[in-house]
C-alpha cells in the first residue's frame, strides 16, 4: 500500500479551510454589503476566522455501547476514506491513521479516476477531504479505544468487491469486470453504491448511542453523509439525461442493496428521465435507517450472519462485526 504524503493530504485540508476562511473573509470585506455583513454576524462576526468541529469535550467513550457504535462507524470511514483518497488523489490515507486496537489491514486496490469532467473531480476532491477528517475526528474521539483498520478490498479488477457487487446487482455480467476508477461514471457509480449505505447507517446506529455528545458528534458527521449522497445521486441523474443507462444501473445497485439487507422494499434509485429521485425517504419523507447487521449485510455482499467478505475479506475491527441474517 503506498500511503499519502502527509504534507498531501493535510496541506490540502488546510487549503480548504483556508478558501472557506477567505470565502467570508471576502463576504465581509464588502462592508458595504448587507449580505456580507449579515453572513458574518451568522459566523459569529469573527472576520470569518471559522474554525474546525471542535473535538467533544466529554471523557471519551469507555469501552461500551458508545465506543462499539463509533468504532462500527470508523470502520466504514476507513473504507470510504481510501476508496475516494485513491480515486481522488491516486494515494492511500495516512498510514498513521490505520493504527489501533486489532489487526491493522492492507487495502487491496485503488487507483486515480482519469477525470474528464472537472466538476466531478473537485467533488471527489472535496469529500476524500471530508472523509480523512471523519476518520481523524472519530479517532481523536474514542482515544486508545479506537480500533485498527481492517483488511479492505476496494479493487477495480476481477478480485475486487466491486466486481462482486456488480455482477450481483446485473450492472456487468457473470464475468464482466466492474471499475470505479474507470471514468467519471463508474466513480459516481461506486461512490453512489457506499453513500446511501452511510446515510442509513448512520442514521440506524443513532439510537444507540447513549452520551449526548457523542450523539451530536454522530449526527454532525451524518449530515456530511447526507450532503454527499445528495451530491452523487444529484449528478448521476443529470448524467443519465445523456445516458439513459445510469438510471437503470442505479436502480439495479439499489434492488442488490436491497436484497441484502432484508425483504423490506426501502432502498431507492435515482429515478428516470421523467421523474428524479434524489432524497431517499419515505411518506412521511424521512430517511431510512439500517442495523448494524444490514449494513454489514450489504458491505460484506451476504445475506447470512456473517462474520467477513465483499468490502471487508476479514472482517471488521471492534465489538460489531456480525451481518443479519436476512433471509
Amino acid at each position: 500500500m503506498t500511503d499519502l504524503p502527509t504534507d498531501t493530504i493535510f496541506d490540502a485540508i488546510a487549503d480548504r479551510r483556508a478558501e472557506r476562511r477567505n470565502f467570508l473573509r471576502y463576504a465581509g470585506g464588502a462592508a458595504a454589503s448587507a449580505g456580507g455583513l449579515a453572513l458574518l454576524a451568522a459566523c459569529g462576526g469573527n472576520g470569518g476566522d471559522a474554525t474546525p468541529t471542535p473535538t467533544p469535550s466529554a471523557t471519551a467513550p469507555t469501552v461500551g455501547a458508545d465506543a462499539d457504535v463509533l468504532n462500527f462507524a470508523l470502520n466504514l470511514e476507513y473504507l470510504e476514506a481510501q476508496f475516494y483518497c485513491w480515486a481522488a488523489f491516486g494515494q492511500a490515507i495516512p498510514a498513521g491513521l490505520t493504527t489501533g486496537v486489532g489487526t491493522v489491514g492492507t487495502v487491496t486496490g485503488g487507483a486515480a479516476v482519469p477525470f474528464t469532467d472537472p466538476v466531478v473531480a473537485q467533488y471527489a476532491r472535496e469529500i476524500a477531504l471530508d472523509e480523512v477528517q471523519h476518520v481523524t475526528f472519530l479517532r481523536s474521539v474514542l482515544g486508545s479505544a479506537a480500533v485498527a483498520m481492517p483488511a479492505i478490498n476496494i479493487a477495480g479488477d476481477a478480485t475486487g468487491a466491486f466486481t462482486a457487487a456488480a455482477r450481483a446487482a446485473g450492472v456487468v455480467g457473470a464475468t464482466g469486470v466492474f471499475n470505479p476508477y474507470a471514468d467519471d461514471v463508474s466513480f459516481l457509480l461506486g461512490a453512489y453504491l457506499f453513500e446511501d449505505v452511510g446515510v442509513s447507517a448512520y442514521k440506524g446506529a443513532s439510537p444507540l448511542i447513549v452520551n449526548k455528545t457523542f450523539l451530536e458528534a454522530a449526527a454532525g458527521i451524518l449530515a456530511t453523509e447526507s450532503y454527499h449522497a445528495g451530491l452523487i445521486r444529484s449528478v448521476l441523474y443529470r448524467k443519465g439525461v445523456d445516458a439513459s443507462a445510469i438510471y437503470t444501473n442505479a436502480r439495479l445497485i439499489s434492488d442488490a442493496r436491497d436484497g441484502l439487507d432484508g425483504s423490506a422494499d426501502t432502498d431507492q434509485g435515482i429515478g428516470d428521465a421523467t421523474t428524479a429521485n434524489i432524497v431517499p425517504t419515505d411518506t412521511n419523507g424521512l430517511a431510512y435507517s439500517r442495523s448494524t447487521g444490514q449494513v454489514l449485510n450489504i458491505v460484506y455482499l451476504n445475506k447470512a450472519a456473517v462474520g467477513s467478505g465483499g468490502f471487508f475479506p476479514s472482517g471488521i475491527n471492534g465489538n460489531i462485526r456480525t451481518s443479519a441474517a436476512s433471509g
